[in-house]
């Protein structure tokens, strides 16, 4: 029979969903196969969430051809599925179900087999099936592979057996680790890379009966159970079926205690025995195992007890559980001692082993379900841009930790990990929770308490999913535009990045780092040391980056007084890490040419650790150390050697710590410096009170997403509205007038959120909760005549204004620079939208965006003009200013320029001609003082007043009224003669020169 007969048969009987149903229905020993692809056309070449055939690769070129090629010899039917590749990266096919139907069942076979077209090459074909999850691009990747070794035609069995999770990577961060076959939603194959070749593949079907060991499963509880000496540990030993089904057969578990580090009879009593599920057994049900330990009187590190499962009629557990039992009497445990005490008693019990782990900090994703966290001892974990649990809530994020926590405790002294994640404008990779401006809307509020206000809030709810770190705040002083990374940084100024490191005391608490073990705070890191915001155009020799990641040229005085500056404020402030840049630094004079800062020991260790005094501990970034010139060992070497005491290396943990320990043993790197980086660690995690609590404590969890969380990020929002222009004082709008809304960002939460949200480079759309600029305009509104049509295409007569909301779509780090794919012009659309609008009636035009877009060519026709940067999720706070319940009060935390030639352009340049000047905003908070120079004069004499008497207060009052008179005089007519003055003024304030300030401002005055 042809398999087309076959094909049309097991659908008549079975629909073939599930799929499976069909070896069911007969009640054979052996089902009979069922067929996945026949490729004789009757599956498209299409992708999600149409059914479908499609190819994928990491570059361009790396995706495979592929075709449905007739072949005399094809080994079912007429045509077979053929392709050419020529791969550099990684590129491949996949075959993807509908995601508007059910997932398949594939539970009642033993596997999956195809025809291929061998060619002897040796090569390995790397072949994945997706399980479980909501369609194919949101499922749990398996993987396995098979050898090309042989000529011709030939059938590739594999069971599902040999499949094994797939630890690099978790299209939605993994789901429960459980190959469960009854949600499967297709596969995928990646080709070789390096040479040319080609293939054909036919025939693939799911083959055989069930090994009872894939739908029977025997689990436990955890693989880890802790008790205090003396204690008993309980270790719950269940069974379960796919679909929750009875046991068909008995299940026999035979457990004992063998091996480990505890002593039987000494430490523990020694267990031993068989228990029987029945055939008829409910799927979930449990026996618990106990093991007694003995109490004596001395004080020892943890112990552990394996106990050995062996199991007959189901699969055993992946890994063999251990009872621990814990580390107790010894000096480093106890909480009296002061914690340098407690450091040096810890150190001097590590071996080299041990401490190499501490210096070594993971991805989740690469260490699966955590059996290698005490394997090497690892000291860190953290979650990369987008990397979370599944589902993406705070209990899961809880739970995730917890576990990994509780695989430290399987180690000699019970470490606890201490783990980080990126959470740059709130627990941005959380779905639901408080997303706050980036900290370039932070930087337009001026208002250092808003700053602490939002690290706070960022904190409270990062450490309530069970997190002590995080990698933020950004200090890099921004003097480019073009860089994909803007947008992180504060401004371009460092007098205002040091104004907004209160942000730092808001994540931390007090400086001393008596709050880090608050459950509402987090370690801070300061980044990128030093340089990050100052490369150079084209410098980069990343991918396709232009400016991210490149060379930082400088002389000595500008690093110390714009870098280097914001890192001393930030030791200063007590912050527990720092991170070092993937740029490089090229000090003008010194004839090193440059100096990745990942090498930089004149830097790490000169500077930042002996001159700054910083006493925290240094990591890395993510990978950073393999940009280094010369093998992995020189890498390593090299990079602890100028003063990293942690290396992020997200999946080559483990030939990271072999090769530090090799470097260490070999004379290459001290003792004394393995020492001093894991004491530093060890610091910190003493503060933060992880050895004490290591679990989170979600009591903080219902503040997540909450009202009062929102209303900071609100506040913030709306204070970092910068009014550019407002001609015949469009705005604020009036709440009876008829208004009409218009522009790609208006309505779109992802826009308006940008990078580093739920995902690394965010994305555009629904993709977390929050209020958009248009909900906040109804809600502010309510009752108002608010129209909203996005390209501007409805009819525009009749209405009294126009809101059109334009900019930028998310981006993060080097993928953002301009060159890159990017530019800073407002996109076709958005520049139709404004021109319709504004074209029709009074407008506001919002640009909302990471960095200052040239709108200079339709500045004219433009009422009323606001720089909105990234709002985060409160679009409420945007609403606020519009409708005038708060005024406008932001102020330009960069220049913005009048064209991309001109960059970089910053303040204190010696030719300076902006569209608008640093500093720049308008406000709707007071009408400008009267009476011009005069007026001027006596101001001047109240700066130099607060200046003297050191009232930081009343010198921004006085200076602040002195810009509002300026500014109402200039207009829109801004030369070079005002804007520079202007500027100056502005940097004046914020180093605290309020009698220069006035005086500037007043130059800038009588340029007008």
């Amino acid at each position: 029979m042809r398999r087309t007969a076959l094909l049309v048969s097991a659908a008549l009987l079975t629909g073939l969903l599930p799929l499976a149903s069909a070896g069911a229905a007969t009640g054979a020993e052996e089902p009979p196969p069922v067929p996945v692809d026949r490729f004789e056309g009757e599956v498209p070449f299409a992708s999600q969430p149409a059914e479908g055939i499609f190819t994928w690769g990491g570059d361009s070129d790396d995706p495979p051809k592929l075709e449905l090629a007739a072949r005399g010899d094809a080994p079912e039917g007429d045509k077979v599925l053929s392709g050419t590749y020529d791969i550099s990266g990684y590129g491949g096919f996949t075959h993807d179900f509908a995601a508007n139907e059910p997932g398949h069942d594939w539970s009642a076979h033993k596997g999956i087999r195809f025809w291929w077209d061998g060619k002897n090459s040796g090569k390995r074909v790397n072949f994945e099936i997706k399980d479980g999850g909501s369609n194919g691009e949101a499922s749990e990747l398996w993987t396995t592979s098979f050898t090309d070794e042989w000529t011709g035609w030939h059938q590739v069995e594999i069971p599902f057996a040999d499949f094994v999770y797939r630890t690099d990577y978790q299209p939605v961060g993994g789901i429960d680790q459980n190959l469960g076959l009854t949600e499967m939603w297709g596969y995928a194959l990646t080709l070789p890379t390096g040479t040319p070749g080609t293939f054909a593949m036919d025939g693939v079907e799911l083959y055989g009966k069930a090994d009872p060991a894939l739908t029977t499963k025997v689990l436990t509880g955890a693989a880890v159970y802790p008790v205090k000496e003396g204690g008993t540990a309980g270790v719950p030993i269940s069974v379960a079926t796919t679909g929750s089904a009875p046991l068909a057969e008995p299940v026999t578990v035979a457990y004992e205690s063998v091996g480990g580090s505890a002593g039987a009879g000494t430490d523990y009593t020694p267990v031993k025995g068989e228990f029987t599920f029945p055939a008829g057994t409910a799927s979930g049900a449990a026996h618990t195992v106990s093991v007694p330990t003995l109490k004596d009187k001395a004080a020892e590190s943890a112990e552990t007890i394996p106990l050995k499962l062996t199991v007959t009629g189901a699969k055993a557990p992946a890994e063999t559980p251990q009872v621990v039992i814990d580390a107790h009497g010894l000096p480093y445990l106890d909480t009296k001692l002061p914690v340098k005490r407690r450091v040096a008693d810890l150190l001097s019990r590590m071996s080299l082993d041990e401490k190499a782990g501490q210096m070594t900090q993971a991805e989740r994703n690469a260490v699966g379900t955590g059996g290698d966290i005490a394997a090497y001892d690892l000291g860190s974990l953290l979650s990369g841009g987008g990397s979370t649990p599944t589902p993406n809530t705070a209990a899961a994020w809880a739970k995730m930790i917890d576990g990994f926590q509780l695989r430290a405790q399987a180690t000699r002294f019970q470490i606890p990990l201490i783990y980080g994640v990126d959470a740059v404008h709130g627990h941005n990779n959380l779905v639901g929770a408080t997303v706050l401006p980036h900290n370039i809307g932070i930087g337009a509020t001026r208002d250092p308490g808003t700053a602490e206000k939002a690290g706070a809030v960022t904190a409270a709810e990062v450490r309530a999913t069970g997190i002590p770190w995080d990698f933020a705040p950004c200090l890099c002083v921004t003097r480019d535009e073009r860089w994909g990374r803007s947008y992180e940084s504060f401004g371009e100024d460092p007098a205002l990045v040091k104004q907004m490191e209160t942000v730092v005391q808001g994540l931390q608490g007090s400086r001393s780092g008596k709050d880090l073990d608050r459950d509402d705070k987090v370690l801070a890191t300061a980044k990128h040391f030093v340089g990050d915001g100052g490369t150079e155009y084209g410098s980069s020799t990343t991918g396709s980056y232009t400016i991210d990641q490149g060379v930082t040229k400088v002389t000595r005085q500008e690093l110390e007084a714009v870098h280097l500056a914001p890192f001393q404020e930030a030791v200063d402030r007590g912050v527990g890490t720092v991170m070092p840049s993937y740029s490089s630094l090229d000090i003008i004079g010194d004839d090193e040419g440059p100096v990745k800062m990942h090498a930089d020991a004149a830097m790490i260790n000169g500077v930042l650790k002996d001159r700054m005094g910083f006493d925290g501990f240094v990591i890395s970034d993510w990978q950073a150390i393999d940009q280094l010139p010369g093998d992995y060992a020189s890498d390593v070497r090299t990079s602890v050697n100028a003063g990293l005491d942690m290396i992020m290396v997200p999946s080559a943990y483990k030939d990271f710590r072999t090769t530090l320990i090799d470097e260490v043993k070999a004379g290459r790197i001290s003792e004394k410096r393995i020492d001093d980086a894991v004491s530093r660690i060890l610091t910190q995690k003493f503060k933060l009170g992880l050895f004490e609590k290591p679990y989170a404590n979600t009591s903080g969890a219902a503040a997540i997403g909450s009202a009062g969380h929102r209303a900071v990020a609100r506040t913030a929002a709306a204070e970092s509205q910068v009014l550019l222009k407002n001609a015949g004082g469009v705005l604020p709008l009036k709440k009876s007038q008829k208004v009409y809304v218009a522009g790609s960002n208006a309505d779109d939460i992802g826009n308006q959120t940008g990078g580093w949200t739920v995902t690394w480079q965010g994305s555009s759309g629904k993709i977390t909760d929050g209020t958009t600029v248009l909900e906040g305009m109804k809600k502010a509104a309510p009752g108002a005549a608010i129209s909203y049509s996005k390209d501007a295409s409805a009819p525009t007569d009749g209405y009294d204004v126009g809101v059109v909301v334009v900019g930028e779509t998310p981006y993060a780090e080097g993928i953002g620079d301009v060159g890159n794919g990017n530019d800073l012009e407002l996109t076709a659309a958005d520049q139709a939208a404004v021109d319709k609008v504004c074209g029709a009636m009074k407008c506001a035009v919002l640009i909302v965006s990471g960095r200052p877009q040239l709108i200079g060519d339709r500045l004219g026709d433009i009422d009323a003009l606001v720089a909105s940067w990234l709002p985060g999720t409160e679009g409420d706070g945007v609403a606020d200013v519009l409708y005038g319940a708060k005024p406008f009060t932001g102020q330009l935390p960069v220049t913005w320029p009048k064209s991309q030639a001109q960059l970089p352009i910053n303040v204190g340049d010696t030719a300076y001609d902006p569209q608008f000047p640093f500093g720049w905003g308008l406000t709707t908070l007071r009408t400008p003082p009267g009476g011009g120079t005069l007026t001027l004069k006596a101001l001047a004499l109240a700066a130099a007043a607060a200046q003297k008497a050191g009232s930081a207060e009343a010198g921004r009052a006085v200076v602040g009224r002195a810009r509002l008179l300026v500014q109402q005089k200039v207009g829109q007519d801004i030369t070079p003669a005002v804007a520079k003055p202007f500027a100056d003024a502005d940097h004046l304030l914020l180093s605290g020169r309020y009698a220069d300030a006035v005086a500037k401002l007043t130059e800038a005055y009588r340029a007008a």
